[in-house]
């Protein structure tokens, strides 16, 4: 029998989290390169249909943990039932998003069945017979190949962008569904959930956006950001920033983009004045396609660009805007 990897997929009342499918992405591309197997489980309660979605892509089977104990999130619970679940399943690798709900309870996770968890990784590489992850540090100026020691089974995150949700194949069947009934102990859930939390309005989880227009220091003036949102506006997409943009305070934190921000990998990236330092680029190289805008043709943010326009953004993005209502209309 070939090693198993398994996706533990993030769902929220029922939905499952577009970043999941980049960590399927991922499973499926190691199990393709070492000869193993990838299979995929969501827990909650009444996730049925969310474990059937998981099963139209190329997994050997699909695994829906159910416990009414599950119906809220809360790291207890959910360790509980993921460590009961993987100490009889005994997958040899257990991959999951690196979101704000994987780091709030895999670390648990994985320390409770006395393993450790390489958290955050950008990507794997093979070398021989071991799997090596590939981890930034220094906000981004260096990465670190890491390997795991002792006994399986190996805990990995991954971060937003570090695969294409897109690339996940595909099943030609779709994949069998076990429902899986977990034995949680509610007296031993110590915390207990209230409403979900609701941004404020402006606020944003650009990691969700599919389209994100980003401004730097290239925009000058806090009044000429009304020219990027309006052009996010055009596309339906999100506005975002380079840090030195929200440090003035012009946009609010949660726009901010780069290693002290949100790490986003959108369909489409559009960087108007953004120069590209690194620890911006940190954040948004995982974009599909990038579009950076730059009167500097030495900006190092065409390095990684997709499409690059050298010129004035001011000269550039109201034409561009026309054209995007034109074509629309």
């Amino acid at each position: 029998m070939p090693e198993t990897i398994l996706v533990v997929a993030e769902q929220h009342a029922g939905k499952l989290n577009r970043v999941s499918w980049e960590t399927i992405a991922g499973a499926q591309a190691i199990a393709a390169e070492f000869g193993w197997q990838a299979e995929a489980a969501v827990a909650g309660s009444g996730i049925g249909a969310a474990a059937s979605e998981l099963a139209g892509k190329k997994l050997a089977k699909v695994y829906a943990i159910e416990s009414p104990a599950l119906a809220d999130y809360t790291p207890d619970g959910f360790a509980a039932a993921l460590k009961q679940f993987i100490g009889e399943k005994k997958p040899h690798l257990v991959l999951m998003p690196h979101t704000y709900q994987v780091r709030d309870f895999a670390p648990k996770l994985a320390t409770s069945l006395g393993r450790c968890l390489i958290p955050d990784c950008i990507g794997y590489k093979k070398d021989g017979n071991r799997l090596l992850f590939t981890r930034q540090m220094f906000q981004g100026k260096f990465a670190a190949d890491v390997s795991f020691a002792g006994e399986p089974p190996y805990f990995a995150t991954f971060q937003n962008g570090a695969f294409r949700g897109d690339k996940a194949e595909a099943a030609s069947a779709p994949a069998p569904v076990e429902t899986v009934s977990a034995n949680v102990d509610a007296g031993a859930i110590r915390t207990k959930p209230h409403e979900w939390f609701k941004e404020a309005k402006q606020a944003v989880d650009l990691t969700q956006a599919e389209i994100i227009v980003s401004v730097g220091r290239g925009i000058k003036e806090q009044k000429n950001i009304d020219i990027a949102k309006q052009l996010a506006d055009a596309l339906g997409g999100e506005l975002a920033a380079s840090r030195p943009i929200c440090d003035s305070g012009w946009l609010p934190m949660d726009r901010q983009v780069g290693s002290s921000g949100q790490t986003v990998a959108p369909k489409l990236y559009l960087a108007l004045g953004i120069s590209g330092a690194i620890q911006h680029i940190v954040g948004m190289k995982g974009s599909r396609t990038i579009i950076a805008i730059n009167k500097d043709a030495e900006a190092p943010i065409f390095e990684i660009a997709d499409y690059g326009v050298v010129g004035n953004l001011f000269d550039i993005v109201p034409p561009l805007i026309e054209e995007v209502k034109k074509a629309k209309s």
